[in-house]
This record gives structure tokens, sequence and C-alpha cells, in this order.
């Protein structure tokens, strides 16, 4: 890569610091990346964005890149690095007429990666969509003129299936390298691979510091440059680890707002339940609060809640009031651009979903953030700000993020990486390598929903899988539907339990008719066939003329950007499936044949996860690991339990270890049906049980029937023939394989 100057690069490399002023005429400065001339809120932004401290490091951070195929920068939080790094290397490829491809940087949210494309955008004055754009998933706003992309981590992976070595891009960025996210780690480690088949690539790396030492063991000898904010923010710890660190937040909040100091509050909290608790008390709090203290608006921040936000300074707010941002440990980068933040409040704690492997199931914890993450949540208050962190100074917090790898189900991955393969990729070099245990786990399930051959790589079913942006068990299933005539209706099902839960919390003293406008919608066959019925009845509403589905979903208690989520996620499975040339079935919800056929397509899936009333009462014995479970409050037979009875057999979709040992989205199944299909080697690997035992006898029970009915057409058989023709039968119970 070479560099050339030009008129316009001689104003984005000034030999003052002054911006000068333009005319029109010859003087008119050109936009090379749109061939448009600079607007005057362009030299605006310049004189602010020279501010920035990256901007310091401008110069020794091109050369490195052309020097060098990979460049690590390490940078503080609000130093400006998501947002320049960026556009500096698209204006080298700029430069270079795009011989080696175009740039794209990763986020780890698809709120980040939303938010940093309209700011850069801003910044190099053009049009969103066009020379910069953004890929998030169900949502792209990129053309083919599109220079820079942001995308999340995930979705470049994606794109990996279709380009292994990533041909498109001459600069790949990864941001927020210290958040540890499964496809950033996969990202890097696959990265190491092609960078050697593909001299002329560049790969910048973007970490905070403690993260620093561990990439440059994992990349070896590489170019370091480091960035540090100049200004330092007032922190103070609390003396004592309180434990009631959710209330002290509140009490904290309650006491900032009466010291009638301006600036906005940012609260990191430690799971999604208390940020919208704590909403709903400072809802009530605001209304208790004297008038001369100025309005207090407490604003939800949550990513998971599947629309996307709108930029934090976009948020409402009335001249004296004060906003009270209240969030998760997620996307702790989100307040890089919000200048009125004055007060930061840490709890220090966090609840996360750790994966059992021996069990197949997520237990909650909750545990101390990392030094990465404290460092994060200093910086946000500014210089003149203040960071409170309610816990002591001295607490023994790890040094890094801990890698979710480690404490994810890796079994998606292990279905990618195996695709990687094929592709001619090597061997992942993984910065913390997979607990041998869950990729041992991992390559069994894949086994048993038949993605292997006998050699351990993929099968015909296992790379069609790949292809579709579902779990492994999802994507089975919805193969598994092809066969059994209700591909349409699993597409729902499939859609609707990929987005986020579209059941809404009522408001305070509306439990009972939130309760009852859900039951409308509940199913007797299960939660699966529930969802089905909530979509419909939404598309329905759609369709309604002078009707409101957003009204409509307010009625109901349904987050309407939940089922929004679920309808694009479905037309991208659609999709999909008309591009590997699969057949979508005609709609005959409600018919008998359906139901069964839809339930078979699940147990295709999902036959891991069978569990047996054995009492009567709801005390549900999981067959895989002999563990008890409860049905979940929002499953149709939770609420329906004392009209219809609870089913002695069900499938579930998700298991998590807590309080109650929940299983949720359950449906009700036959054990012959199941012992259909289950694959054999996956019924006798089965520990021992009661309910197994009951299987085991009608399996047995059915073998033998079958066998008397062939020995009235043949002569003689022997004993062993007998046997044979059981487990023949067994064999030919395994329909999708």
């Amino acid at each position: 890569m070479s560099v050339k100057k030009n008129s316009a690069e001689a104003e984005i490399y000034p030999e003052s610091e002054e911006c000068p002023t333009f005319g029109f005429g010859d003087d008119l400065e050109i936009n090379l990346f749109d061939g448009l001339p600079f607007s005057s809120r362009y030299y605006k932004l310049l004189k602010k964005r020279k501010t920035l401290p990256v901007w310091k490091i401008r110069y020794e951070f091109e050369d490195a890149l052309l020097k060098n195929q990979l460049v690590l920068l390490s940078g503080t939080a609000k130093t400006g690095r998501s947002t320049q790094v960026p556009q500096w290397c698209a204006e080298i490829c700029l430069s270079a007429q795009y011989q080696s491809g175009r740039v794209v940087c990763t986020q780890t949210s698809r709120q980040q990666a939303v938010d940093l494309a309209l700011c850069v955008a801003d910044e190099m004055d053009v049009n969103i969509g066009h020379e910069v754009g953004y890929t998030i998933p169900q949502e792209t706003c990129c053309s083919p003129d599109t220079i820079l992309r942001y995308c999340t981590d995930d979705m470049l992976l994606r794109e990996m299936m279709s380009d292994p070595f990533l041909e498109h891009y001459g600069v790949i960025i990864i941001d927020q390298a210290h958040e540890r996210t499964v496809s950033t780690d996969i990202l890097l480690g696959l990265l190491k691979n092609i960078l050697q088949q593909r001299p002329e690539l560049r790969v910048v790396v973007l970490a905070i510091p403690p993260m620093t030492d561990k990439l440059l063991n994992h990349f070896g000898s590489i170019t370091l440059i480091s960035v540090q904010d100049s200004s330092s923010t007032e922190v103070v710890h609390s003396n004592s680890g309180d434990k009631d660190y959710f209330y002290s937040a509140l009490r904290l909040i309650l006491e900032i707002h009466r010291t009638k100091v301006e600036g906005d509050v940012v609260v990191f909290l430690a799971s999604d339940e208390e940020v919208h608790c704590a909403f709903t008390i400072l809802q009530r709090e605001c209304t208790r609060l004297g008038a001369e203290l100025g309005q207090m608006v407490p604003v939800v921040l949550c990513p998971i809640q599947g629309g996307i936000l709108p930029l934090l300074s976009e948020q409402p707010c009335s001249p004296g009031s004060r906003r009270v941002f209240l969030s998760t440990q997620q996307g702790g980068d989100m307040w890089w651009s919000t200048e009125s933040v004055n007060f930061v409040i840490d709890t220090g704690v966090q609840r996360k979903m750790v994966y059992n492997p021996r069990i197949r199931a997520n237990s909650e914890v909750l545990r101390p953030i990392s030094h990465c993450q404290a460092d994060v949540r200093k910086q946000l208050s500014g210089p003149t700000g203040k960071c409170f962190c309610l816990y002591p100074e001295d607490s023994k917090l790890s040094a890094e993020s801990s890698p979710q790898l480690l404490e994810a189900n890796i079994t998606p991955t292990v279905l990618f990486l195996k695709r990687m393969e094929i592709a001619g990729l090597g061997q992942c070099d993984f910065i913390d390598r997979p607990d041998p245990e869950g990729l041992m786990q991992a390559l069994e399930e894949l086994d048993y929903l038949a993605a292997l051959d006998d050699d351990g790589n993929l099968s015909e079913i296992g790379i069609i899988m790949s292809e579709i942006s579902l779990d492994p068990q999802m994507a089975k299933a919805l193969l598994a539907s092809c066969e059994f005539d209700c591909v349409n209706e699993m597409l729902t099902i499939a859609a609707m339990l990929s987005a986020p839960c579209c059941f809404l919390e009522p408001p305070a003293g509306m439990t009972h008719e939130a309760v009852q406008c859900h039951r409308r919608f509940q199913h007797p066959e299960g939660d699966h066939f529930t969802l089905i019925n909530i979509y419909n009845t939404f598309k329905q509403s759609q369709r309604e003329p002078y009707f409101s589905a957003t009204k409509w979903c307010q009625d109901y208690f349904l987050d309407h950007s939940a089922l929004k989520t679920a309808e694009a996620v479905r037309s991208e499975l659609t999709d999909t499936l008309n591009r590997i040339e699969l057949p979508i079935s005609e709609p005959s919800f409600g018919t008998k044949t359906n139901t069964l056929n839809i339930k078979r397509a699940l147990l295709a899936g999902f036959f891991m996860q069978i569990a047996r009333d054995v009492d009567g009462s709801g005390n549900y014995f999981i067959l895989t690991h002999k563990h008890m479970a409860q049905v979940h409050p929002l499953s149709c037979y939770g609420a329906q339990s004392h009209k219809l009875g609870l089913p002695e057999w069900v499938v579930f979709h998700e298991y998590t270890l807590s309080e109650n040992n929940c299983m949720r989205t359950v449906t009700e199944i036959s054990p012959q049906v199941f012992i259909q299909m289950a694959p054999v080697y996956f019924f006798y690997n089965l520990p021992p049980s009661e309910s197994k035992d009951i299987l085991q006898d009608m399996l047995d029970s059915d073998g033998s029937s079958k066998c008397k009915d062939e020995k009235q057409d043949a002569t003689t058989i022997s004993s062993d023939a007998h046997g044979s023709c059981a487990v023949a039968q067994t064999y030919d119970r395994c329909v999708i394989q």
C-alpha cells in the first residue's frame, strides 16, 4: 500500500491546527469519497476530531499500518479510536484505489455498530448506507459504493461462509477485543491463518490496556501503539462491600439529584431484570420529588430488547431535567459520544449465564466485574465528573473479562469451524482454548444430530445446517420439517425463539389483565404452538385497515419490537431455504396431521431435551442428566394446569439452573413419537432411570410385536434372528439422519 496526497488530503493532513475557510469556485474542496464539496459541518466536526487523544498518534498509526500486516492499538475509552481509526484506514484504501479491498470494522453489539456508522458518516460528510454503512442481524444498510462498513462480529463470521479469506477487504478492524465475545475470539484465531494466505491484508486490533499483554502473547512480535486519555475522573469507592448494592445505587441516584449538580447519571446494574426493576422504582420516586429539584427521567438501555436505541444524545429530556441511564455490563462503551454524563454509579457486579456441558444447561451466576470493565466505566463521566464504585478500592477484580468461549455452549462454534475446514482454513488458533469437556460435548451433540460423518467431518446434513443461522438443534428441526411438510410452521417457531421474548412485563397492578390477555393465545398442545398463534395473530393485525399493530401489541401486553424482529428473522430464514432450494410447505396449522408433524420435526432436533412428570404434580425428570425441573410460569401449562392438567412427557426448548430450575417453551409429546425420532446411539447412552425403563419397555414391546407379524410369513426364525429384528426396527425409527 502507498499513500498519495491530494488537495482534499491536504486539509485532512493540515500544516496548522486551524481549519481554513473556503469560498466557492476554484478554492472549493472536494470530498473524494463521494465527489461532492465538503459542507461547513465537515470542518466544524474536523476541528472537534483533532482534539481527540487518538489524533496525536495518527501519523504513527498510518506509518505502522503501511509497514506491518497487524497493528495492535491499545487505548482507553473516549479516546476516539472507534471512530477515527476506521476513517484513516478508509483514506489509505482510497489512496490505493481499493486494490486490496475495502474496510470493515467489527463491534460486539448491534447498537454500537449502528451508532458508530451514523457518527462516522456524519464526520466523513457522506450519506449513511452509501460510502459508510452497517450490517447487523436482520438489517443491512449498505450499497455497492460502501467503502467503510461497521458490522457485528458474528455477521463477519457469517460472511466467511461465502468468503473464507475475506478477500473483499483490504483492512479488517477488530474493535473491543477486550470484550472477549465468542465471535471476536474466533475471528482473532482465524485471522492468524488468513494473514499468512493474504500478505496484502492489514488487520487492526483495538483493545484497552489490560488485554494488551494477552494479545501480544497470542500474535507474537507485532506493532503496538498506545493512546491514553490524559483527563482523569474523580473516583469514590465504598469502604465496605455492600451486598445490598441494588438499593444502595438507587439511594445514591436520589442523593445526587438532591444536590442539584447538573449532569446525567449512568448506573451499571447486574442484570436486565434489575434494570427494569430500578426503572419502575425510580418512576414512582420521581412523582414524590419536589418541583424545585427538577425532573428526573429514568431511561432503560438494554441492548437485548430487540430494536435499536436512538443515540443517547437524542433521548428526550426537557431543560433543567436529569436523565438516569440504567444499563448492564454489556455495551460499556455506548456513552462515548455523550458529553452530558457527569456521574457514573458502578455496582461492580454482573449476572452471567454460564453453560454447563455435563447437563447441557445454563446457570445464572453473580460475579464481580473485571478491571477492564471497571476502567471503562470510570472514564465515562469525563474529567469534571465523578464515578461512585460500590465496592472497596482493594477489591480483587480479575485483570480481564472472562472469555465467553469458556462459558458458552460452543456447539454452534464447532459447527462453524468444521465448515471453515472444508473452506480451506486450518485450525483456529484460540487465544484461550475451550474446555475439553465442552468441546467433546459439542462434538457429541453434532454427532447425535447427524451433522458429522464417520470420520468426524461435516456430513451433507451438517453442511446444510451450517448454512442456516440458527443453533444446530433448531437448524436440524427446520430441516426435518421439510420431510414432514410443516416448514411454514417451523419457520415461525424458529423465528419466535430466536427473537427476544414477546411477553411484556405488565405495569404494577395489571398482572391479572396481562395473564388474561396472554391466555387468549395459549394452545392446548403446548408453548411452541402458542408462539405460532401469537405470530399469526400479529400478522393478521398488520393486515387490518386503519388498525395499529403497535396499539394491538400494547393492548395484549406484547413486545412489538420483538415481534418485528421475529418477522425479520423469519424472512431471512425463508430466503436461506429458498437459496439452498429446500421446499416450503403451504400453511396447514391447526390440522391433526400438521400438529403431529410439528412435534416430529421438533423432536428431530430436540430429542436431547425430554422430560417426564414423575408424580403428576409438575415435578419433571430430565432424561439426559436426571435433574428435576418445573415448567416456567409463563408456559401455557403453568397457567392452565388447573384446567387441562399437566402432560406426562414434554419436549422443552431451554432449561436454566436457577432457584426454580425452570424449563421454558414446553410442548407435550407422546413417548412413542420420541422413540421414533431419537437416534438409537443417543437413546442407549441415556443414564439409567425409571423413565428410560418405560421407554425401553415400549421399544421392546413394539419390536416384539413387529417380529411376531413377520413370523407369520416365515417358516422358521431363530431367537438370534428375533433379536436382530428388534434392533433393525429400532434403527428404522431414526428418520432424520
